[in-house]
């Protein structure tokens, strides 16, 4: 599945590992791996050992990119074309084109160009080269280093670490099959996966909460995936094929209904107070009071209709569709036919595991409210289950661990799955090379498939598909030998993943349910199963483990380009002072950032400080407590509300471009730059305005919570706020609105309470603190 094509590595007349050679290279790039990392993982760190094991890699990298000798840019494009896999050669290339567009003086690259170039002439080369080439060189192994250190950003948050270590970058190079062709084709690189113990036997509300906003994530990507990888290719070739409707599932409004109640989970844990526990409930119960979950019915009703699948292989037959699969990469045709159908179950697997959490946050909530609402939204749910479960009765099997899903698994599952690998190992007899925990970190799937021999002759094999290997045995009939025990299963073939190739077979007469299995060095090997069923399942398991690189970065290539195509359009300065550019005049930055990526201030502009503590990228609870115990000391309470007010009051961009007036636009541009305009507008109200106010709401509800004296002291202070909160609109705003007001009625009727003063005349008084000091001289005593 999107082969690599082979790299070799020639002779170099320049040896980079070679001790002298390796002095002159060695930190080069260490300091700008970092900032490449925080640009995809800017919420986490990595260490010194895991950025120079990517410099090594890189290093390795450009080895192989000046093997031979380019004098152009074209010389290495065309290096590049032969040795990556595609369409990572594309991206690669694509990348490597703009950076020379841009040139030197616009480039944002982020490696020393100058010092890079000039080691490349004096050390590599041996000759003068157009600057270009080596730009063209930086710009390609800066995508490759984005590429490895986003792979293992991604693991390591999965693992729910903070850190990036050398061992979490080789786990993550080894599960991805791209990366693999790469830089190790004939290698076999061991991971030495240490075995933790699994530290946590019950779960507590908190976990349970971080748990599931994990799980609401990796979800949104999943949806993505089905989205925009595996139905928007059809729609956009096939435009005017009947068929199609049958593609167009409801998960657009699944979708839709994710990204808000994850919205509205993370806006709950922003607004809980510090040491205290998010009350969930209300999310739930507000969208189980509105009816939301039910687009979870109707996607259950439409993906389980019988003509579904039909139509789908149908599908796959048109001219335009197997040419739209083609260029897509091969492999893609076959992760559409087994891989996508099996995606598609996930949302409705999904829903159930909504009912799961409910309960059991239900058990785990300190809150007497929170369990309330849970509660309610608990039996306002229920009916919906029953109908899943009805709908679903016969036809969805449970899903077990380790089947089919995009979602790597966690820390505890990881750990289980080692427990698991080394126990199969000692199943197994005359095993032989690295241990399976030294090249897999995840089971997948195991189970009893039919083997056809080139003889025709046909014998049962018990399979284990793990992330890294697929292993066929033999059953043992019998446990015991003149020798001793022997063990359940005896090793017959295993195989790399990276290595192999699935090919899909007809069903003819004499074999049905078959399916290749094609080594790069070895003979091929037919396998077949008992039923179409178990065929799709290990298909499809297999497929995602070949394809999965290239379907990440498929999206991923995806989303970056919607983001270029509709870029976060704010208004101008003149029309809103908050949307002025960073500059050194108004804000300076601490060279260290906070815990979580937060850039910590140095100094700024009041107009400047207020938008952080309102920034639309991320919150800074800090910030937040620090602003309002010391801004009395250079802003009035009455300016401070104004300008919260003001900042929240949010002028829309002007709507129409220049172009629109244009004559000359025809009608179909027109309506393009139209479908435009609405789509830049969607995304300045999701990531910019919504994100604003609902920050400004939360500043106003800590001042009232935690500095309540202002507005004592001055109450047209407080009349001026509960003005503006009048004024507030939108019903997930409301909600916070409804938290500020109850807070203020609360504060207000303490500070209406007469405090009762007590006078101590009848107790002792307390005992005289002695506290040691220097001794001093006064006189004849001593303190």
């Amino acid at each position: 599945m999107f082969p690599a094509p082979s790299i070799v590595y020639e002779p170099l007349p320049y040896d980079f590992e070679c001790e002298e050679n390796a002095s002159k290279w060695k930190g080069l790039l260490v300091a700008a791996l970092r900032k490449v990392q925080y640009q995809v993982h800017p919420n986490l760190v990595s260490n010194e050992v895991a950025l120079e094991y990517v410099e090594s890699q890189i290093l390795r990298l450009l080895g192989m990119l000046c093997a031979t000798q380019p004098h152009s840019v074209q010389d290495v494009e065309e290096r590049v074309g032969r040795t990556f896999p595609h369409p990572i050669d594309k991206w690669a290339i694509s990348d490597a084109q703009i950076a020379i567009e841009r040139g030197k003086k616009k480039s944002d690259l982020v490696i020393p160009l100058d010092k890079f170039h000039t080691l490349l002439q004096k050390e590599v080369f041996g000759y003068k080269t157009d600057f270009q080439v080596s730009l063209y060189i930086v710009a390609v192994l800066e995508y490759i280093s984005a590429d490895i250190l986003k792979l293992a950003g991604n693991y390591v948050k999965n693992i729910r670490h903070k850190e990036i270590t050398c061992q979490d970058v080789k786990v993550a190079m080894c599960a991805d099959k791209v990366l693999m062709d790469m830089f190790y084709q004939d290698e076999d690189v061991p991971l030495s996966i240490e075995e933790e113990p699994i530290a946590r036997t019950s779960l507590t509300y908190e976990e349970v909460v971080k748990d599931l906003i994990h799980e609401e994530k990796q979800y949104v990507r999943e949806l993505n995936m089905i989205r925009k990888v595996f139905r928007e290719p059809f729609i956009n070739h096939l435009p005017k094929n009947k068929n199609l409707d049958v593609l167009d599932v409801c998960v657009s409004d699944v979708f839709d209904f994710t990204v808000t109640l994850l919205g509205s989970l993370e806006d709950t844990i922003e607004m809980t107070e510090e040491n205290h526990s998010p009350v969930l409930g209300s999310c739930f119960e507000e969208l189980a009071e509105a009816a939301e979950f039910d687009v979870y019915e109707r996607y259950t009703e439409e993906i389980f209709r019988p003509q579904w699948k039909e139509t789908l292989l149908s599908l796959l037959q048109e001219p335009a569709a197997l040419t739209t699969l083609q260029t897509a990469g091969q492999g893609f045709s076959l992760a559409v036919k087994y891989v996508f159908p099996k995606l598609l179950l996930g949302p409705i697997y999904h829903c159930f595991q909504y009912f799961d959490y409910i309960k059991l946050l239900m058990k785990l909530t300190p809150t007497v409210e929170d369990r309330e609402s849970l509660e309610q939204a608990d039996g306002l749910l229920r009916p919906l289950q029953v109908n899943l479960d009805r709908m679903c009765s016969g036809t969805l099997a449970k899903r077990k661990p380790g089947e089919l899903s995009l979602r790597p698994h966690g820390r505890v599952s990881r750990q289980v799955a080692l427990q698991k690998m080394n126990e199969l190992q000692k199943t197994i007899d005359n095993w032989e090379g690295k241990d399976i925990g030294q090249c897999c970190s995840e089971f997948i799937l195991d189970g009893i498939l039919g083997k056809v021999s080139s003889a025709r002759r046909v014998t049962e094999r018990y399979v284990f598909l793990f992330d890294g290997l697929v292993i066929l045995c033999k059953q043992n009939n019998r446990r015991t030998s003149v020798t001793g025990p022997v063990g359940e299963y005896r090793l017959k073939e295993k195989f790399l993943i990276r290595k192999i190739e699935i090919l899909d077979r007809e069903d003819t007469d004499e074999l049905k349910n078959a399916f290749e299995i094609v080594p790069r060095d070895q003979p091929r090997i037919v396998l077949f199963a008992k039923t179409t069923e178990e065929k799709n399942n290990w298909m499809a398991s297999l497929i995602l483990l070949n394809t999965k690189g290239m379907l990440d970065r498929t999206l991923d290539s995806i989303l970056l380009n919607e983001k270029k195509k509709h870029p976060l359009w704010l208004p101008p300065s003149d029309m809103y002072r908050f949307a002025l550019e960073d500059a050194e005049t108004n804000i300076v930055f601490e060279d260290k950032e906070a815990t979580g990526g937060v850039p910590v201030i140095k100094g700024a502009t009041l107009l400047k400080l207020v938008e952080r503590l309102t920034y639309h990228m991320y919150a800074d609870p800090m910030l937040v407590r620090t602003f309002l115990t010391t801004f009395r000391s250079f802003c009035q309470p009455q300016d401070l509300l104004n300008l919260l007010t003001e900042r929240f009051e949010i002028p829309e961009p002007p709507p129409q471009p220049p172009e629109m007036a244009d004559d000359d636009v025809d009608n179909s541009e027109r309506e393009n730059l139209k479908n435009s305009i609405r789509e830049d507008l969607k995304r300045f109200r999701k990531e910019y305005s919504q994100p604003v106010q609902f920050r400004v709401l939360n500043v106003l509800r800590h001042w009232v919570d935690h500095h309540f004296y202002d507005f004592m002291r001055d109450p047209s202070l407080l009349q001026k706020l509960e003005n503006f909160l009048e004024t507030v609109k939108g019903k997930s705003m409301k909600k916070w609105v409804d938290s500020i007001t109850k807070i203020v009625l609360r504060r207000k009727e303490c500070a209406e309470e007469p405090r009762e003063i007590m006078f101590g005349y009848e107790r002792s008084p307390p005992p005289c603190e002695w506290h040691l000091t220097k001794k001093v001289e006064i006189g004849r005593a001593h303190v």
